[in-house]
């Protein structure tokens, strides 16, 4: 029921219909993206990053840029999301003296120029795409050097108990894992960004039942874009054996999330990946 980033596992245009379908029902079910979106803006407080440009990469609908023009009180928020639909909902939310822009756009494509933007802002987004590194070398592109990259995303360990459960009732392609923290710390410097810093965190959110999970799911545009996936409507069946197993005897299932945050710094943007080679397990790790 879930989708991630794993090779070329995931559809573009699946993942955007069904953010584009999700838009209205979103701010409902955000709760994950709520919990990013505050540790990231923790996370970035103590760093010194003057700013008149503020990308808010897969902006969704909007809920950071209020807090971004906080932050960042003297600059442009630009919000650039692949679904017309979530930025429909954006530009509702607009004040008349508000400085945000809402632009339709790929994350791999940025229509951004070179050096352009001050502050990256990423919460959430790159567990939408197959692989990180078109992303990070499009912003090491767009960012100033010494401009600030801030992400959030998702780890191998997250939605495991969902993964756990559709393998015990068939061998189709339902959930594939997030990229380890140490790969995402070598696709940052391969792009030629400086100095990444990652930690990790913990989430478990609880489900009496699978009406909530799955309406949780619908509403966050999580449903399942794998190319893998077959094709046709699910039997009643086999989601019932689903259920079943996910919430065994009828106990609350408990869905756990590997909270993945990130910051580096802008530099020289690479164009051809394995320029260099770096150890992983340098890149230091910010303790709580």
């Amino acid at each position: 029921m879930i989708a991630s980033n794993h090779r070329s596992d995931l559809r573009t245009r699946d993942v955007r219909r069904r953010f584009d379908r999700a838009a209205n029902a979103f701010d409902e079910a955000d709760f994950v993206h709520g919990v990013t979106r505050d540790g990231l803006l923790e996370r970035m407080r103590p760093m010194t990053a003057e700013a008149a440009v503020v990308l808010d990469l897969g902006a969704a609908t909007g809920n950071a840029i209020p807090l971004l023009q906080k932050r960042f009180r003297r600059a442009r928020v630009i919000a650039v999301d692949s679904s017309p639909r979530m930025l429909e909902v954006t530009r509702r939310k607009r004040t008349l003296l508000s400085k945000r822009y809402a632009v339709q756009g790929d994350a791999r494509a940025l229509p951004l120029a070179d050096a352009s933007v001050d502050v990256v802002f990423c919460n959430l987004m790159l567990p939408w795409l197959d692989r990180p590194d078109p992303v990070f070398a499009e912003v090491a592109r767009v960012l100033r050097r010494d401009g600030l990259f801030a992400f959030s995303t998702l780890g191998p360990d997250s939605l495991f108990e969902i993964r756990v459960a559709w393998e015990a009732v068939d061998g189709g392609a339902h959930v594939t894992r997030f990229p380890d923290m140490h790969d995402v710390g070598d696709a940052l410097v391969r792009a030629g960004l400086r100095d990444p810093v990652l930690d990790v965190d913990r989430l478990t959110v609880d489900y009496r039942d699978s009406n909530a999970l799955f309406r949780d799911l619908t509403a966050a545009g999580a449903r399942n874009s794998l190319r893998q996936r077959r094709p046709g409507l699910m039997s009643r069946s086999r989601l019932q054996r689903f259920v079943d197993t996910l919430f065994a005897t009828g106990k609350a299932c408990s869905l756990s999330f590997e909270l993945v945050y990130g910051h580096c710094w802008g530099g020289d943007a690479r164009q051809a990946s394995g320029e260099i080679a770096v150890d992983a397990s340098e890149i230091p790790l910010r303790r709580q």
